[in-house]
């Protein structure tokens, strides 16, 4: 599959490029999205999550009225979660939400995510670039440019655009990684990938078979 190489002013450069068919062209596997997505998702969460139960409420211990002839329910606690102020029954404890997944499985899933995107014909390729001096303005201008103002984008450019990356954080919709930061969530999340044609061989290599 061959994309054009455009500039940060939208114009062809009249050169083309050949997207690897072994990751821009391969059978999407949706289980295999569905997992990856999940694991980042899930690798997201703190899992701080509290509630007092029975056992972390302050108060009295003694029982709160005689175990018969009331008339109604047996009560031993006024911190049972049967009561106003007492304890969560089963309530949220910390824990942990990540788990594993293979290797050869991420990389199919971030495989998948790309050729969706060839497919759909949401891959830009765009020559290196880079600003002086961090900017947001100059990088409102490309996205103008390349018509992304009004859509997200996700910029996969090489490790040496640090003023191009501090140029976009203000920016909700635009998101700028390096090749290394690839991921399935990333690139779905995306309406348009523009990928630096200097990268474009890395991701490649990462990516393949």
């Amino acid at each position: 599959m061959k994309v054009a190489v455009i500039d940060i002013n939208g114009k062809n450069t009249g050169r083309k490029v050949e997207l690897s068919e072994a990751v821009f062209g391969v059978e999407p596997n949706d289980h295999a999205i569905y997992l990856d997505v999940k694991q980042h998702l899930a690798n997201k969460r703190q899992g701080t999550h509290k509630a007092k139960e029975r056992a972390d409420i302050v108060g009295s211990t003694r029982k709160i009225k005689k175990q018969k002839g009331t008339g109604t329910a047996r009560a031993g606690s006024i911190k049972s979660p049967l009561f106003r102020g007492g304890g969560r029954a089963f309530g949220p404890r910390p824990r942990d939400y990540s788990f594993k997944l293979n290797k050869g499985l991420k990389k199919l899933a971030r495989q998948s995510a790309l050729s969706v995107k060839a497919k759909e014909e949401n891959i830009i390729v765009i020559e290196k670039f880079d600003f002086e001096t961090p900017k947001t303005k100059e990088f409102t201008n490309v996205l103008k440019a390349l018509s992304l103002d009004d859509k997200k984008a996700l910029f996969v450019l090489d490790g040496s655009n640090k003023n191009v990356y501090l140029s976009s954080r203000n920016l909700k919709r635009a998101t700028v990684i390096n090749s290394s930061e690839l991921n399935t969530y990333g690139v779905l999340n995306a309406g348009k990938v523009i990928i630096s044609e200097a990268c474009l061989e890395e991701i490649e290599s990462n990516f393949s078979k």
